[in-house]
Order: structure tokens, then C-alpha cells, then sequence
């Protein structure tokens, strides 16, 4: 099974910084790349304009701007110059013949001309001569004068975006991602510090919860113990059969005690000493055998009878005496307070991760405002009659921790027709 890899609090706070930092960074370099293309089509474009005014108020006022074009200095070299009717059609273009020349007035820097005075379009293959260039287009009065300028190593030159900010930026991002680091770590550490400050805090909380807990537990079966004893030892003249009851009764809590001090040692180990616990290969389904041949055993008025749905063989690697205890203690649990008469396992799902399983039994259910609190210790629902079943109280306490030692979670809820449902899942 993939081991799965936890990262520190420090290394999940630097990833965190480190992605936020460079996805700003990248974002800010592809805003500045196109705002200084943009930028920069735009001054190529108003020069461009400049000419193309001076141009459109020659042909506007009559004069020979054919003359004009050949002999004057244009803007760029190569410059191509279209002179366009408003309907669309060319009447002059100084690098090729006008009859091999459709109607443009569906040209992008065209369009654009005639809808807001001027446009232009940046690389365009020309459909006439095959080449790109770079197009401005001015509307006049009466035509629109186009000038374009074929792509080459200087226009591309012209164009490109300055990636001296870049190397800037570049420099600066990884400075900041060191300082990152070494902020990230020393605030991790403190952090954790804390961390593990409060965990240790609130385990001596729980401990002493725990033990204010069994002290109170123990009380009652001593206290009870010890009446029997003095009885027994006072001298008093008692029958056999009154004799008898209080060696029973002595028996009885003795037991009750047994049982917590093992429910306690149990919850402790697997609080405390987890990575001491050892894990087998097990089959749960010999596990559920085994806990259908302990009811089979039991005296007939106490018995429950059990139902089992698990149509596959699930093998997993865990603890066979923890993996017991969680369907023991929920066998147990249904026989002392469901009042109900049968028991209902069920496999629900199982895939090469986990399995999840479902215990259920008939009995009358608690109230939905208890549930929450059922896999406290030493939470009872009726604490009279807990005790009179000789329950610990630390049964389903014991329950999820063994179904979070196998890295499980567990829940309960009600069933619509009556009973508890327990739902949980063990990891393989």
C-alpha cells in the first residue's frame, strides 16, 4: 500500500506562499507582456495615422497624391499605401495592380475605420499578394486611406515586448521566495510548538477527565465489595443463603471492576502506544464467525439473533484483538440496551483501500440529541440500568478508537423502522 506523505506545517505554509507568489508573478508578466504589445501597436499605429491624415487631405483637396506617394518619405520602408471608397472598392494601391484587388471594405482595420475614424490590425495575411502586415486604416470624407507594413526582423523588433522587466521580476520573485523560507520556517516552528503545546495540554486534560472518571467508576463496585466483606467479616450470624448472595454480589462487581481496568488499559494503549500495537494479516469475516458462535453459546433470553450480508472475503492488515472488540462491544452494546432480537451485518463496500461496514440492530433507538455523545467515555443513556448490566461505559469509546486506530471513521444514527445503525470503515 502507497505510504502516504504528510508535510510539515512549515512546508505546507512555504508551498502555499511560493504558489500564491508565482501565479501573481506569472500573471503580472503576461498583463505587462500584452500591455506593451498593445502599447506598443498603438504608437506604430498613430504613426502610421499621421501619415494617412496628411495623405487623405491630399486626395481630399484634389491634389496629385499618386506623385505624393512615389516621391515623399514614408514612415517605414516597404510601406504599402491602398486608397479604399467608403463603398469598399480600391481605386490605388502602389505595390499591386487594383484589378487583382476585391472589395476590402470587409477588412478588419477597414471596418473598423468606417465605424470609428481609424483602426488597425496586427498581422493579417494579406489575400492579395500572400504576405503579413501590419494595417492602419483612416477614414476620410469621401475614402479611407490604408497603409500597411510587412512583418520582417525590425517590425518584429518594433513589436517585441521588452523582457528586461521580466529578468527584474524574475530576481526579485526568488529573493522574496527565499525570504519566504526562511519566514515560513521559523513561523512553522513556532507554530507547531504551539501546536503540540495544546495537544499535550489537552491529552492532560483527557487523562485527567479519564481518571476523575474511573475513580468515580470504581467507587460504586468497591464501595459495594467492601459492605459484602465487613458483612461476611463482622461475625454475625447470617444464613447460607444470605451468605451465598454476598459472595455473589462480591463476584459480580469484582468482575465489573476487571472489566474497566482492561477497558482503560485498552483506550490507554491505543492512545499512547499506537505504533506499539501490532498489525496481522486477519479475515473479518472469521472475526464475524467467531462472534455468531460466542451468541450461539449465550443463554436463550439474552441471545440475539445475528444476520450477516457479507458476500466477499475481506482481508486486511490490522490488530485481530482491536478489530474484535469493535464488533464485540457492538454486539455487546445491543444486547444490554436495544431490547431489540437481532443483530444485522452487512458489508457495504469494499475496494483494495478500505472496507465500510454496517452493524444494526432492531431495538427501540435513542434520542437524536444523544447520539452525538455515545462514543463518550463513560457516557451512559441510563446510567442506572448501564450499571445493572454491568457495563463500563467506555464500550463504544473503545469502539471508535479502534476504528480510528485502522484509519476508520465511524458514525450512528437511528434506523427509520426502529434501532441503531452504526456505519464504519476500516483503511486496509
Amino acid at each position: 500500500m502507497a505510504s502516504v506523505i504528510k508535510l510539515s506545517y512549515h512546508k505546507r505554509l512555504f508551498l502555499v506562499i511560493i504558489v500564491f507568489l508565482w501565479s501573481v508573478v506569472f500573471c503580472f508578466i503576461g498583463f505587462q507582456y500584452l500591455r506593451e504589445q498593445q502599447y506598443k501597436s498603438d504608437f506604430l499605429s498613430a504613426q502610421l495615422q499621421l501619415y494617412n491624415r496628411h495623405l487623405l487631405e491630399i486626395v481630399e483637396e484634389g491634389q496629385p497624391y499618386e506623385e505624393y506617394i512615389m516621391t515623399h518619405n514614408k514612415p517605414f520602408d516597404e510601406l504599402r499605401v491602398t486608397i479604399i471608397t467608403l463603398s469598399g472598392a480600391v481605386i490605388y494601391d502602389n505595390v499591386l495592380l487594383i484589378d487583382s484587388l476585391d472589395n476590402h471594405r470587409e477588412r478588419p482595420e477597414v471596418i473598423q475605420a468606417l465605424r470609428n475614424g481609424s483602426g488597425y490590425h496586427i498581422g493579417r495575411q494579406s489575400a492579395s499578394d500572400g504576405r503579413e502586415y501590419f494595417y492602419s486604416a483612416t477614414k476620410g470624407e469621401r475614402v479611407v486611406v490604408r497603409t500597411a507594413i510587412p512583418y520582417s526582423s525590425s517590425l518584429d523588433e518594433l513589436l517585441k515586448a521588452d523582457w528586461n522587466f521580466l529578468i527584474v521580476m524574475i530576481s526579485i520573485s526568488v529573493v522574496m521566495s527565499v525570504i519566504a523560507f526562511f519566514i515560513t520556517r521559523k513561523l512553522g516552528k513556532n507554530i507547531e510548538r504551539i501546536k503540540r503545546y495544546e495537544a499535550e495540554q489537552e491529552k492532560d486534560i483527557l487523562k485527567r477527565q479519564l481518571t476523575n472518571n474511573i475513580n468515580h467508576e470504581l467507587k460504586t463496585p468497591v464501595a459495594s465489595i467492601q459492605v459484602c466483606l465487613e458483612t461476611l467479616l463482622s461475625g454475625i450470624s447470617l444464613s447460607d443463603e444470605k451468605r451465598q448472595e454476598l459472595i455473589e454480589r462480591c463476584y459480580t462487581n469484582n468482575e465489573r471492576l476487571r472489566r474497566l481496568l482492561n477497558d482503560v488499559s485498552l483506550i490507554t494503549r491505543m492512545e499512547d502506544g499506537s505504533a506499539l500495537i501490532s498489525k496481522e494479516r486477519i479475515i473479518v469475516n472469521d472475526i464475524i464467525k467467531e462472534i455468531a458462535e460466542e451468541l450461539e453459546i449465550m443463554p436463550k433470553e439474552e441471545r440475539l439473533n445475528l444476520h450477516t450480508n457479507f458476500n466477499e472475503m475481506v482481508v486486511m492488515d490490522g490488530n485481530i484483538s482491536l478489530i474484535g472488540s469493535i464488533f464485540r462491544n457492538l454486539t455487546e452494546n445491543a444486547i444490554a440496551y436495544s431490547e431489540g432480537r437481532n443483530i444485522y451485518i452487512s458489508l457495504l463496500e469494499n475496494n483494495d483501500e478500505e472496507c465500510r461496514i454496517s452493524f444494526e440492530d432492531d431495538g427501540k433507538g435513542v434520542q437524536e440529541e444523544q447520539l452525538p455523545r455515545l462514543f463518550e467515555r463513560f457516557y451512559r443513556v441510563d446510567k442506572g440500568r448501564s450499571r445493572q448490566k454491568g457495563g463500563t461505559g467506555l464500550g463504544l469509546a473503545i469502539v471508535k478508537h479502534a476504528v480510528q486506530f485502522h484509519g476508520g471513521t465511524i458514525k450512528v444514527n437511528n434506523r427509520p423502522d426502529g434501532g441503531l445503525r452504526f456505519e464504519f470503515s476500516l483503511k486496509k
